[in-house]
């Protein structure tokens, strides 16, 4: 058995799907802890970016909306991803035509399923990402989604948020996107970082509190409903759901 590694990003990965796609007994894999049986053959894949673009092309042939899909999927926060995305581009060249609407195919619907994790996660966080207000004004938004998602939210904020710089911190993968109010960069994080928040910055958090208590009545609790609409898993970097976050 062939097992390709991968460091993650799109461009290795269509790279590998070029020697992949006819290699029924493969696995590709950029998980860290890979388990692998006595017969497997490393092959630690390099980018090639005819081969990448020759991939990109054959699929975007019968279907150009597939890519997006495999972005996303690509995205998703298990180890699994890249033989779910292989799987659902060999269908597709199979059928020679697009095949999301086949819903009651097994491969389609373990595809669609990942991708929609993805896009629900990344509209959630729009609204349940946090900001804290630093030193000298910048705002600091720390958040450990379960999903790659942070170029995804990134232009929401960046039209919310057109001249005030900020920082949002995915502390998961150590990568953080930092926006000076006229340039953005994503760049990549030591596993600890100190951030020196601004003299209000607590205050700001008792007024979230505050306002939290004063929405919420207490005669009708809504604890399952609640965690519906905001998982528990969020709650670390909320300051009306975690006081003294800082």
């Amino acid at each position: 058995m062939n097992v390709y590694i991968l460091d993650g990003t799109e461009n290795m990965f269509y790279s590998a799907v070029f020697f992949a796609y006819s290699d029924a007994d493969c696995i590709l894999s950029s998980a860290k802890n890979i388990q692998l049986t006595l017969d497997a053959r490393i092959i630690t894949v390099e980018y090639e970016e005819d081969k990448c673009e020759r991939v990109k092309k054959k699929i975007a042939q019968y279907d150009p909306k597939a890519l997006s899909d495999i972005a996303l999927i690509l995205k998703r926060g298990c180890d699994t991803k890249e033989m779910t995305a292989l799987q659902y581009i060999r269908l597709i060249l199979k059928n020679r035509a697009p095949v999301r609407d086949q819903l009651s195919h097994p491969m389609v619907i373990e595809a669609m399923d990942e991708r929609d994790k993805v896009t629900l996660e990344a509209h959630r966080f729009k609204g349940f990402l946090r900001f804290m207000e630093g030193d000298h004004g910048i705002m600091y938004a720390p958040f450990s989604p379960d999903n790659d998602i942070l170029e995804l939210i990134l232009p929401h904020f960046l039209r919310r948020l057109t001249t005030q710089p900020f920082i949002i911190h995915d502390t998961l993968r150590h990568k953080a996107a930092l926006w000076n109010g006229k340039e953005c960069a994503i760049a990549q994080t030591d596993d600890r970082i100190s951030v020196r928040f601004s003299p209000d910055e607590e205050n700001f958090q008792h007024l979230w509190q505050e306002y939290y208590c004063a929405v919420n009545i207490a005669q009708r609790p809504h604890e399952k409903q609640m965690k519906g609409y905001m998982p528990v898993r969020y709650w670390k970097f909320m300051p009306e759901k975690n006081p003294g976050l800082r």
